[in-house]
């Protein structure tokens, strides 16, 4: 038996912001989370949503110091002003990052004490949520992390070297915004990054043991439209109609996390990207994703998913595992990271058995989804095997 839960109201489509003003806001006052980046006030976005709230009488407070991997620290300083400010919901603005930490900055302005209190991984303490966060609106510019369609939010604690999600179902966004035309302004690197991890959401969650018919069903549509229309993003940003369909696809990631659960490919990457905080989780996944896939290929576990997922990559005439891994690696080198390094990020060799065991050891959950379960022998080769 599974439980498919899905509380948010989705609005999806080109020119989506423009018509905010239409949909009835959770509250009077928002804090507005964006990352201390500048596209989003260069292209206009924000002073549009400023627009848009203001034409439903809405007032908000800017907070735009969420870095790519977010914060514990950054997250408890959100916290504080939306409480200062006196508002009453939180909207998370751009991509994952910021969506992400509008979740966990909506749990802790209403609750007490430090956000790790309620994080039950690693040294969390594990505590209860008291009381329900503030109401949570989701607007995504980018397509990655499917952060619109779930429950939780990726954090870094910078003092203990950990990242863990931290969420609840009452952390699901009341409403979400995805807007295909806030996605044609991506750089060509990010929007690979991007896709990728889209893709990866649905590859784990695809091969996953706690995969079901529903998130099936999710993961392979997405797939087939990561197969047709990520390298034309990456090639022409202004292509809408390939920006339109990897929203759908990245949308189509969160649910796949929502209604199955992922493998240990993101513990593995997490740790690496809890090291090196500057590490976009994307370029993490990408580095080790041959060697991760190509593990359980070898092993011949989930041969037939493997096959589909090299047909819905756009290999239709696929019939062994192997062709995912060749298909996969097509894909990497037509969006231009197939040569990504380990050591471009700042990573060092020695430090390889350190993520090996801290994967293992503190990321263990996911494991127990894979085909088969992985050793920290097997991560420790799975790392040296992706190194350069």
């Amino acid at each position: 038996m599974y439980q498919i839960y899905f509380p948010t109201d989705l609005y999806f489509g080109a020119g989506a912001l423009k018509e905010l003003h239409k949909i009835k806001m959770p509250g009077k006052k928002a804090l507005v989370v964006t990352t201390s980046g500048k596209s989003i006030k260069r292209f206009g976005y924000l002073a549009e949503l400023e627009k848009q709230l203001k034409e439903q009488n809405v007032e908000f407070s800017l907070f735009d110091k969420i870095l790519p991997n977010p914060t514990k620290d950054s997250i408890m300083e959100a916290a504080s002003q939306a409480k200062a400010e006196d508002c009453d919901f939180v909207i998370g603005f751009g991509g994952g990052s910021p969506m992400d930490s509008a979740k966990v900055i909506a749990l802790m302005a209403t609750n007490p004490g430090d956000l790790w209190d309620y994080c039950v991984r690693g040294t969390g303490k594990g505590q209860p949520i008291q009381n329900p966060p503030l109401p949570i609106v989701c607007i995504s510019t980018t397509a990655g992390t499917g952060s619109e369609a779930d429950c939780s939010g990726m954090v870094n604690n910078t003092d203990t070297n950990e990242k863990f999600g931290i969420g609840d179902v009452s952390m699901f966004p009341t409403i979400s915004v995805v807007d295909p035309e806030l996605m044609v302004s991506v750089p060509p690197v990010q929007t690979a990054y991007q896709g990728l991890d889209a893709f990866f959401h649905c590859a784990e969650g695809y091969i996953s043991k706690k995969a079901n018919l529903f998130n099936e069903m999710f993961a392979i549509t997405a797939i087939e439209n990561v197969g047709k229309y990520l390298v034309k993003a990456y090639r022409d940003g202004s292509n809408l109609e390939a920006r339109e369909h990897m929203a759908f696809a990245n949308t189509l990631g969160g649910l796949v996390m929502t209604t199955g659960k992922l493998t240990s490919q993101h513990s593995l990457e997490h740790v690496m990207s809890a090291f090196h905080p500057d590490l976009p989780h994307g370029a993490g996944l990408i580095l080790i994703c041959r060697a991760y896939f190509g593990h359980f290929v070898r092993k011949g576990d989930e041969s037939q998913k493997f096959i589909n997922m090299a047909r819905a990559l756009g290999n239709p005439t696929a019939d062994k595992p192997e062709d995912f891994l060749v298909v996969l690696d097509k894909l990497l080198d037509d969006c231009g990271v197939g040569q990504l390094k380990m050591s471009d990020f700042g990573i060092t060799k020695e430090e390889l058995p350190v993520f090996a065991h801290e994967a293992k050891k503190v990321f263990e959950q996911l494991f127990y989804n894979d085909p088969s379960l992985l050793s920290e022998e097997d991560c420790l080769k799975i790392y040296e095997e992706s190194y350069q």
